[in-house]
């Protein structure tokens, strides 16, 4: 029998064995919280499950320490206690203990009391099932009825019960088999992962919300490749992100052939891994090449191309994020970014690098630039190590010129002077392609060193621009207005960031 001190683990357990003695119920820690203290994992989130009311116990307990959040769901029988004891902020989780029965069409149990030993096999995973009681008569005492203990130290994700009964009745469990065994570097044991792989249609019953928040967990983990491979070989991945399946595999032709781009990407996730925790950034390089087999063509002068992929790509991440139901907001938008400038920088390091092209590089990743050269390093992969040195220098040439950039220039948040309301009121236009083309050509002009950066050789600009199109000025009150603030300021208002 192992007896677990919890009061030298924190003074929280006395309050609790307090609350469970004064309402006279059994009650027990059990689930995560147990297991990271066997993992030496520090944790503030602890479920209670109680033989009899678990929002009762919780009201009891919430009686008995400060700064007190609680929630009640009695729908579910449970109840949400967030307090903050001697210190720490704890969320502790109070439920009755419950047998469980499904509906094929549904991942939604239909709950029934129950006893200890029903609530745990009802786990997940023997690793999650591991109880410790808070009982006076035996407090401390470690309740291990499917040696969760034993996978815990030979590193194994088990399924208490059958694991096609396990995996169909409530098939996100196969995504948390895939997420555990991930994040903790543990291995799905062999019967769960043929149990996965035939019941892997049973995903489609689970709502993409619930999904996707696995998989963030998947991709948030220290080596993110290591679940993807288990995605694969359980065929979840098919279901997940099925464009990803379409980069598998080598064509060759004439003895030209191209890299593997789905082992190539999993490389790339992992060397983001290793050096960011910006979960977006890790979906940047997910999606990085995934346009690569629609672009994907050959010619017997230069073998395999993919030209145009990022592009491509920048547009399927505005289809995949809203299938799976992911914020199409600003998160969106910048693994958008990343992906439609990831090959930049990698150009240039190619070629001579002249000051203009790197400023319009910082200034079209703006304050993102320091991310997108994180990927396009990661993105360098190669069997051939001199091929990995060779790219790496002259990539270093690209990073040292940014910095030099941005140490004179300011680029990374500059401005335009003539933005598209002076070309409008200039030229009495509504928004319009004329608009966008002029504003533009006098950003770029100013960028490759064409045109001074200040307003009125900005604006100068714009109406030469605007001649070629056939525009002419109805008014010059947007020059009139910077030339009079000028003076009465005695400064240039509209560019406080400069070009040199």
């Amino acid at each position: 029998m192992t007896q677990i001190n919890l009061l030298e683990i924190n003074n929280i357990f006395e309050v609790l064995k307090e609350s469970v003695e004064e309402l006279d119920v059994r009650a027990y820690v059990i689930g995560g919280y147990v297991r990271d203290y066997f993992l030496q994992r520090p944790s503030s989130d602890i479920d209670i499950v109680c033989i009899g009311s678990g929002i009762q116990l919780s009201e009891v307990f919430a009686s008995k320490v400060n700064s007190v959040r609680t929630a009640h769901f009695r729908h579910f029988g449970t109840a949400m206690v967030r307090c903050n004891f001697e210190g720490v902020e704890y969320q502790v989780e109070f439920v009755g203990a419950r047998k469980e029965s499904y509906n094929k069409n549904s991942r939604k149990p239909i709950v029934e009391i129950g006893t200890l030993e029903e609530d745990q096999s009802r786990r997940d995973f023997t690793i999650n099932a591991l109880t410790i009681s808070l009982n006076a008569d035996n407090f401390g005492e470690l309740i291990d009825p499917f040696n969760g203990i034993r996978d815990l130290n030979e590193g194994i994700i088990r399924t208490p019960l059958d694991p096609d009964i396990t995996y169909s009745d409530d098939p996100l469990r196969m995504m948390r088999a895939v997420r555990f065994a991930t994040q903790l570097g543990f291995s799905i044991e062999n019967s769960s992962m043929e149990a996965i792989s035939r019941n892997v249609d049973r995903i489609s019953i689970v709502s993409k919300e619930r999904i996707v928040d696995e998989l963030n967990k998947i991709i948030l983990a220290p080596r993110p490749s290591t679940g993807f491979l288990m995605l694969d070989e359980t065929g979840l991945l098919r279901y997940i992100l099925p464009e990803m399946l379409k980069l598998k595999g080598i064509d060759n032709i004439n003895g030209k052939a191209h890299k593997d781009v789905f082992y190539h990407t999993l490389k790339v996730l992992d060397n983001v891994a290793e050096k960011s925790d910006n979960l977006w950034l890790r979906w940047a390089a997910i999606l990085h090449d995934i346009a690569k087999p629609d672009t994907k063509r050959f010619d017997d002068v230069n073998g395999w191309s993919f030209h145009g992929h990022e592009v491509v790509g920048a547009r399927k991440v505005a289809q995949i994020f809203p299938r799976l139901k992911m914020p199409t907001n600003e998160k969106m938008k910048y693994v958008q970014k990343m992906v439609s400038l990831h090959l930049r920088p990698q150009v240039l390091s190619s070629e001579f690098v002249t000051d203009s092209a790197v400023r319009r590089l910082i200034f079209d990743a703006g304050e993102d630039i320091d991310d997108l050269m994180l990927l396009c390093n990661a993105d360098i992969t190669s069997a051939n190590e001199q091929k990995i040195k060779m790219y790496k220098e002259h990539f270093n040439l690209v990073e040292q010129k940014i910095k030099e950039l941005e140490k004179k220039d300011f680029v990374r948040t500059w401005q335009p002077p003539i933005k598209g309301e002076h070309i409008m009121r200039t030229f009495g236009l509504e928004p319009c392609k004329d608009v966008g083309v002029i504003k533009n050509a006098v950003k770029d002009a100013i960028l490759d060193g064409q045109c001074d950066n200040s307003f009125e050789a900005a604006f100068q600009y714009m109406l030469d621009i605007a001649k070629t199109r056939g525009l002419e000025p109805v008014s010059f009150e947007v020059l009139n207005e910077y030339r009079y603030n000028k003076e009465k300021n005695n400064e240039n208002l509209h560019t406080t960031d400069s070009l040199q």
